[in-house]
Parts: C-alpha cells; sequence; structure tokens
C-alpha cells in the first residue's frame, strides 16, 4: 500500500479536549452565590435559581441564582451610583482596564473555550479559534476607543446605565460585543445572559473583580424572560441592547415606547447564499458548510436560503451532499467534530416541528447517513429542496441545521428572491466576477454581505441589520455610536394639545377662500384629498387666512405608494440630488420675501425673527445639497485577508412629522438631508401653520424633484402619525411632537421595526447639536458592510 492509499485509509480516531480545568472550576464555584452587583457575590433575594445543563451529555452542569425584581433593582442602582464616577473617569484609565480585561482572557482563553462548549454544545474547534479570540479581539480593540472618543466623538459622551440582554448562541462573543464598547463610552452595566448559558458569563465578571473593575460598574445577573422583562421595564435603565429573536425584539420596541431609552436591536436572519454559475463551487460549498452548519445553524446570519443558478444547480447540490456526508457529528469536545448538539431539547423539538412543516408545503428533505449519539440534542444536517419561496422553510428563521434550496435564472432574480423576506441581516454572494458580485451586492436588503465568503465579523466592522432584523449596529465606529448621545439639549417642552383642528374666531364662508381648493402634494401633483374635507388655517389671533385639504388614510397610503415608486430619486447620484437641492434652495431664495411675509402672518413672527428662518431654511438646504456628494462610507481594513467596505444607503421611504415652531425651519431642517441622502419622504407639516408648507408646492414643482420624492399631506399630526408608524413600506419614521404622538408612534412602529427618531416630547433647537444636520445625515442612512477578501 503507497502513501496515498494509507491517506485514503486512514479514519478519524478521538481527539477530545480535556475538560479537567473547567470541571474544577466548575467545582470550586459557589453557583448559589451567582449574582455579580455591586462588585459583590450575591444569592438571588427569593432564593430561586436554575439548572444549566450539557446540551451533548444532558448532565447538570450548574445550579445558578435566578435573579427577582428586588435584585434587577438593587444591579440598575448599583450601576447608577458608580456611572458618574465612572463617566468622569479618564479615557486613558478606561483603556487600561479594557486591556487588561482582553489580556487575562486571553490567560484563560482554553478555560473559556471548554466552558463555553460544555454550556452550549458548539464544536470546541469554534469556541477555541472563533469565538474566544474574537471576545477578546474587542476588548482590546475598544481600548482605543475609550482613548480617543473626545477627538473622534466631539460633543458626546456616554448614554448611561446600559442594560444588555445577550442569546445562548454565542454567550461569551455577545457578551464582548456589548460589554467592550459600553464600557469605551463611559456607560455603567447590568447585563442578562441567557438562561441557558451562564457560564461564561460568571468567570467573566471573576475577571472583571480580578482586575479591579470598579464596583457598580458591571453587574451580571441571570434568570429567563421575567427577569429581561424586569430589566427592560425599569425606569433607572438609559439603553437597552438586546440580540434574540425579532418577536421580543417587537415587544421591547413597544414596552420602552415613550420611555426615552435608547434601543438597538440585532434580531432574527433568514439569510441568502446566493451562487452564481461562475463561481468556484468547491469554494462554494466549504463556505456553504460554514455559512449554514456552523454552530449548527444556531447563527443569526446563518446562510440557510441557498440560492443557484440554474446552469449549476444539479452539480452544484450533488457536491454539497457529498460534502454532507462527511460532515462529523458527535461530542463537541472532540476537535474533529463538526456539528454538536442544538442548545436544548426544546430546540431541537422547534427544528423538528418546522422541518415537517416544510415538508407538508412541498420541501424534499435529505439527510446522511449518520449515526447520532444516543444522549443530547444532536440533529442531523438537513438539505431541503423543491423549496417554494413561500415555504416555511424559506421564510421562517429555523435556528437549526437546515437548509433550503432555490434555483434562480438570471441576476435580477437573484436579487428578488434574496430580498423576498421580511428580514434583512446578511447575504453571501460566490462568483468569480468581482464586477458582478460588487453589483449585486448593494441592490441586497441586507446588513453586511460577504463576497466569496461568510460569517466574517471584526471588531473594527459594524454588524446589524435591516427590516425586521433590528437596528443599530455592533463593532466599529458605528457599533460605539450606540453608546453614545450628544450632550443634553436645553430644549422646552411641548404642551400636550387636544386632537382638534384650530378654529377661526370669526364665521366665515366659502367665498372668503374663492378659487383656492385646499389640496395636497402627492407623486408630485397636487391633489385633492380623498375625503374632499378641508380645515381653516388661522394666525395667532384666531383670524381665518387659508384652508388646508383634510388628509386621510387613504391619502397616506397614496404619499407611500408614490414614495415607493419614487425610483429615479433613489438611484439618482450623489451629484445629481446636489444639483437639483441647490436649484431648490436658489427657488426659495427667489420667493424668501414671500415666506417671510407668511410666517409673520401664520406664526406672529416679528420681521426679522421671519427673515432668519427662511434665511436658515436656505442655508440648511445648501448644506445639504453640498454633503449629497460627500457623506461617505469607509474602507475597513480587519486583521484578515480582506477589505469591508462601509457603505452608506438611504434608508428607504422615510415619514416626517414637523414640529410647530420655527414650522419652515423644522420642516426643511428635516426634509433637506433626508432627500440628500437619496430617502423619498412623506412629511406631515404642522397642522396650525399647514400654510406654510403648502407653499412649498410651487417651489417644489420647479425645482426638477422627480415625482414621489417629496410628499405633503396636511392634518392632525394625531391621527396621520400612526397611520405612518404602522404602514410597513415605510422605513423610518422623524417624529418632533408632544410626548403623547411620540410615544404612540414608537409603540406602533414595532410592526415592522422600522427606524424611528421621536423628540421624545421636546422642542428641537435647529441651531444646536441635536438639531445639527450631521445628526439627520446619519439618521437618513443605513450602514451596509460588504467583506471582500483579496489573495489566493
Amino acid at each position: 500500500m503507497n502513501i496515498l492509499e494509507r491517506y485514503h485509509a486512514m479514519e478519524y480516531g478521538p481527539a477530545p479536549e480535556s475538560r479537567a480545568e473547567a470541571d474544577a472550576w466548575i467545582a470550586s464555584r459557589d453557583f448559589s452565590r451567582s449574582l455579580f452587583i455591586d462588585g459583590k457575590w450575591k444569592t438571588s433575594s427569593k432564593a430561586a435559581s436554575f439548572l444549566t445543563r450539557n446540551p451533548a451529555t444532558e448532565e447538570s452542569l450548574a445550579n445558578i441564582s435566578e435573579a427577582s425584581e428586588a435584585d434587577i433593582d438593587a444591579a440598575v442602582g448599583a450601576a447608577r451610583r458608580a456611572l458618574k464616577k465612572w463617566r468622569a473617569t479618564s479615557g486613558y484609565d478606561r483603556a487600561r482596564l479594557l486591556y487588561a480585561i482582553g489580556r487575562t482572557m486571553q490567560r484563560h482563553a482554553r478555560l473559556f473555550a471548554v466552558l463555553e462548549t460544555l454550556d452550549n454544545g458548539k464544536p470546541i474547534r469554534e469556541s477555541r479559534d472563533i469565538d474566544v479570540p474574537l471576545a477578546i479581539r474587542h476588548f482590546i480593540h475598544h481600548a482605543g476607543w475609550a482613548q480617543s472618543l473626545e477627538r473622534e466623538f466631539p460633543g458626546q459622551h456616554g448614554v448611561g446605565v446600559c442594560s444588555q440582554i445577550i442569546p445562548w448562541n454565542f454567550p461569551l462573543l455577545m457578551l464582548a460585543w456589548k460589554v467592550a464598547p459600553a464600557l469605551a463610552a463611559g456607560c455603567t452595566i447590568v447585563l442578562k445572559p441567557a438562561e441557558f448559558t451562564p457560564l461564561t458569563a460568571i468567570l467573566f465578571a471573576e475577571i472583571c473583580e480580578k482586575v479591579g473593575v470598579p464596583r457598580g460598574v458591571i453587574n451580571v445577573v441571570h434568570g429567563g424572560p421575567s427577569t429581561g422583562a424586569a430589566i427592560v421595564d425599569h425606569p433607572g435603565v438609559d439603553k437597552i441592547a438586546f440580540t434574540g429573536s425579532t418577536e421580543i425584539g417587537k415587544s421591547i420596541r413597544k414596552a420602552t415606547a415613550g420611555t426615552g431609552k435608547k434601543l438597538s436591536l440585532e434580531l432574527g436572519g433568514k439569510s441568502a447564499f446566493i451562487v452564481f454559475e461562475d463561481a468556484d463551487l468547491d469554494s462554494s460549498v466549504e463556505g456553504l458548510v460554514d455559512g449554514i452548519w456552523f454552530n449548527q445553524g444556531q447563527v443569526c446570519c446563518a446562510g440557510s436560503r441557498l440560492l443557484i443558478q440554474e446552469s449549476i444547480a444539479e452539480s452544484f447540490i450533488s457536491k454539497v451532499k457529498a460534502r454532507m456526508a462527511k460532515l462529523r457529528v458527535g461530542n463537541p469536545l472532540d476537535k474533529n467534530t463538526d456539528i454538536g448538539p442544538l442548545v436544548d431539547k426544546s430546540q431541537l423539538q422547534r427544528v423538528d416541528k418546522l422541518v415537517s412543516e416544510g415538508q407538508k408545503q412541498g420541501a424534499v428533505c435529505w439527510s446522511p447517513e449518520t449515526s447520532l449519539p444516543d444522549s443530547g440534542s444532536y440533529h442531523l444536517p438537513v438539505l431541503a429542496t423543491d423549496v417554494a419561496p413561500s415555504n416555511v422553510l424559506a421564510q421562517e428563521e429555523v435556528f437549526g441545521p437546515v437548509l433550503a434550496v432555490m434555483s434562480f435564472r438570471d441576476q435580477s432574480e437573484a436579487v428578488e428572491l434574496a430580498n423576498n423576506t421580511r428580514y434583512g441581516l446578511a447575504a453571501s454572494v460566490w462568483s468569480e466576477n468581482i464586477n458582478l458580485a460588487l453589483h449585486v451586492a448593494p441592490q441586497l436588503k441586507a446588513g453586511v454581505v460577504w463576497i466569496n465568503g461568510t460569517n466574517m465579523f471584526d471588531a473594527a466592522c459594524g454588524f446589524g441589520g435591516f427590516r425586521e432584523s433590528g437596528f443599530g449596529r455592533e463593532g466599529g465606529r458605528e457599533g460605539m455610536r450606540e453608546y453614545l448621545q450628544p450632550l443634553p439639549d436645553t430644549g422646552k417642552r411641548i404642551k400636550l394639545k387636544r386632537s382638534s383642528l384650530p378654529i377661526p374666531s370669526a364665521a366665515y364662508s366659502a367665498s372668503d377662500l374663492i378659487d383656492r381648493t385646499p389640496k395636497l402634494f402627492i407623486g408630485g401633483n397636487q391633489v385633492r384629498p380623498d375625503g374632499g374635507y378641508s380645515f381653516p388655517v388661522v394666525g395667532p389671533k384666531g383670524k381665518l387666512i387659508g384652508e388646508a385639504g383634510l388628509g386621510s388614510r387613504k391619502d397616506i397610503r397614496d404619499a407611500v405608494s408614490a414614495a415607493r415608486a419614487a425610483s429615479a430619486w433613489r438611484n439618482a447620484t450623489g451629484y445629481n440630488r446636489a444639483q437639483i437641492l441647490y436649484f431648490l434652495a436658489e427657488n426659495l431664495a427667489a420667493r424668501s420675501k414671500e415666506f417671510a411675509d407668511r410666517l409673520r402672518t401664520l406664526v406672529g413672527s416679528t420681521g426679522a425673527a421671519a427673515k432668519s428662518e427662511v434665511d436658515a431654511a436656505i442655508e440648511r438646504i445648501f448644506a445639504a445639497a453640498g454633503m449629497a456628494d460627500k457623506y461617505e462610507g469607509v474602507v475597513h481594513q480587519p486583521p484578515v485577508r480582506a477589505v469591508t467596505l462601509a457603505q452608506n444607503e438611504p434608508v428607504g421611504v422615510i415619514g416626517i412629522v414637523a414640529p410647530e415652531e420655527q414650522p419652515l425651519l423644522g420642516l426643511i431642517a428635516m426634509l433637506a438631508p433626508a432627500l440628500a441622502m437619496g430617502n423619498s419622504v412623506i412629511a406631515i407639516p404642522s397642522a396650525r401653520h399647514a400654510l406654510i408648507a403648502t407653499d412649498l408646492y410651487q417651489v417644489f414643482e420647479t425645482s426638477d424633484l422627480p415625482p414621489g420624492a417629496i410628499n405633503l399631506v396636511t392634518g392632525l399630526a394625531s391621527d396621520l402619525a400612526p397611520v405612518l408608524a404602522q404602514h410597513d413600506d415605510v422605513d423610518g419614521l422623524w417624529v418632533v411632537a408632544d410626548e403623547g404622538i411620540c410615544r404612540l408612534v414608537e409603540g406602533e412602529a414595532a410592526g415592522n421595526l422600522k427606524r424611528v427618531w421621536t423628540s421624545n416630547g421636546y422642542a428641537v433647537d435647529w441651531d444646536g447639536s441635536h438639531g445639527s444636520l450631521e445628526r439627520f445625515l446619519q439618521r437618513s442612512v443605513e450602514i451596509k458592510n460588504v467583506w471582500v477578501p483579496y489573495g489566493d
């Protein structure tokens, strides 16, 4: 037998990683005191606890203290007391602590890896070679941000007390993604690990204690959904960072509506893995294995939808089946294992149920003939073919080792299939034609796109999704922004107003307004309100000035349809948008006296104040025009052979509710940056001063704006804003209004998790940082990170 024959005859032998150190740590630990609050290890105030088990063997690992509401209150109180001093700590001192955490984790890397595998079930190769090193990388990377915050983020400071709720699929890595930037920003933390996987968080808290993190800066509490709900509802929390299911993310969005809490959500996904006919098929198969069977498919960005070009579909599926037959399912502590157990029996049952439902809907499911261990929550890898786009396996996040296969004929069909989902977290594009790949990537509704690769992450590169995959980013500059906010604004509270329209001080007749039929502005045209109704617009002393169209739910729907169809604006170059906005500013300037007179009549402004507001509005349009082709993305250089293109893309369709104070400037200050970045807009102007917006119709009509780029619907914000919030074709919503309307729209927007910014019931200083062009440019874009590997 020659060497080659011997090589092919070789079989894998067991290669177990020792668990002795982890077992010794578990045996020496008093888990009845596993709540880390105010720098001390404490028992549950109600003496409650829960078991964490090894999913590979079903053995009990530890009995963990379960936090009660009183424990949550104590943890938030400790974080609140520690905040002032920690926020005042120099960036250099915070950087030293972050670095110390990272280096101490390095010295305990093997213990972290084995504990993670015991607790979660993921193969030791993944926890040892991916999770732990990347978690360490986040702490050391963010040490640099801590020391450079004042220079890189001037005028901003840490948001305050942060509650961080992390999932069970990447317990240590998700901890690092959230804790590192919060510490760098000067925030204090209440962390809740998943109840299935608490062990590495406990070890992490021990390390924080060892390196000298001040008391109360990091607090770790354990428990299930009720513990998480107590954290979300606590009034002492300033920010919530949640990674988990879309359903829970929506409930958190509703629970925090009107509270002023900052929120970032990293939720579910149904990522497309697109293989074009010119791809390197063998490399694509290996990428696919990593994309869907990494961590048993329990990955929010798992490439669970395989889209193959028809010409190669048969040969590619054959290669996938051959590769699946060689996947090793078994003991996750064996370094040869590819697929370990699912995290828990309940997750196993869920995957089985979804596979069964997919088969009932026509999918043909195939698995390799591989035996499973006698105990543990194991599931064979599944390849589902003949999957219709509406099949549950193509639409729902299975969160298990299940791959749904569909084919496409050409590039446009591939993009259409890829975007046929309510999610938008990640995608993977495989083609040897880099021009094709870079053309497809921007068309995909996903926050992260990997070209000829998958599951690439780094602390310097943002990660997060679009649509119902949540909002906010983790990692890099954009991840730091999630834990920062401008210095406090001096804006005053907007008074709560009755849901009523202005009433003129004296009766009026139709003859007073002859030939002035009130209209809305939708799809580039002045149109009558669907209901045919109008309302009076009165001056500061109740004198009738005119009428405005009374918009309805149907008018909002028409405006959204027009905005969604405004592809000419969305696809225009930044330079082209800049020219049109400059033209718009010129046309407004030509009529500046007319608008100043209107402001004096409507608002009662002095001549100087009215002229100043018009001038500021014109200047804001000019400034936004100037940034239309300059507010660009960046190129990240992660420590691998790849570059990451962080591209700014328009949010899409943005709804705007403009303020009553400074009605022209407030409307323009929100409209201009949204338009500059390529968004189309539906604006609800101040009802009290609606004529200042309707006077803009002619300016819009003579400024070369494509139909649908701007749509104005006049009426009561309390009636129209909730319709915008509920509409699934609205991607973003900005509201300056009283706290009642702000709270209402934040709750209603949970349906499709659109990006919502409200003034939280405060007036906005349009000359201050909260009303600055820069802040609204940031809100006008989504950041898509496109990973492009290079080299052989």
